[in-house]
């Protein structure tokens, strides 16, 4: 078996969403579960099937997300991932919406940063073992840092002033 790591570069604006579901109709059902969470969500979404053809399937309303995002799964090439890539809008949009589409397993990470996806190859195919998202803790928040992060998050309109 091998590891291999493939790196998500995320577009100034955009956001990521990897995860892992286990049917064909999951390409239609997340989108769904997109269009219906946020009216003219921008987005491209890719999903690996894992048997028979093993195509990548792929859906969205941006036709650069959606090309970003097949390339990229074609390039993870594990089994039953998926891959959002997401414009204007914040991964806790959408994700209790992904979260309740029956066939959904599994959510690796949802980041604006830099991502590592750590696959597993064997004979078989890949799979996901984890993923790195954005960088190490360089230390402890202090009241400075507190007060900037209550700030942004009413600045950005998700708490109350």
């Amino acid at each position: 078996m091998d590891l291999k790591s493939v790196k998500i570069a995320i577009p100034k604006g955009c956001n990521i969403i990897l995860g892992q579901t286990h049917f064909i109709k999951s390409a239609e059902d997340i989108f769904e579960a997109l269009v219906n969470s946020v009216p003219g969500l921008k987005f491209g979404l890719a999903f690996c099937e894992a048997s028979g053809p093993c195509l990548v399937r792929h859906e969205g309303t941006d036709e650069n997300l959606r090309k970003m995002a097949r390339e990229k799964a074609l390039e993870i090439g594990a089994g039953h991932v998926f891959l959002i890539y997401l414009k204007d809008a914040y991964p806790l949009n959408v994700l209790n919406a992904i979260k309740n589409v029956p066939e959904v397993c599994n959510i690796f990470c949802a980041t604006a940063n830099p991502v590592e996806v750590i696959l597993a190859e064997s004979e078989q195919g890949r799979g996901v073992i984890g993923v790195i998202d954005g960088y190490s803790s360089k230390g402890i928040e202090e009241e400075k840092d507190i007060r900037a992060r209550k700030d942004f998050l009413r600045k950005i309109g998700y708490k109350l002033n």
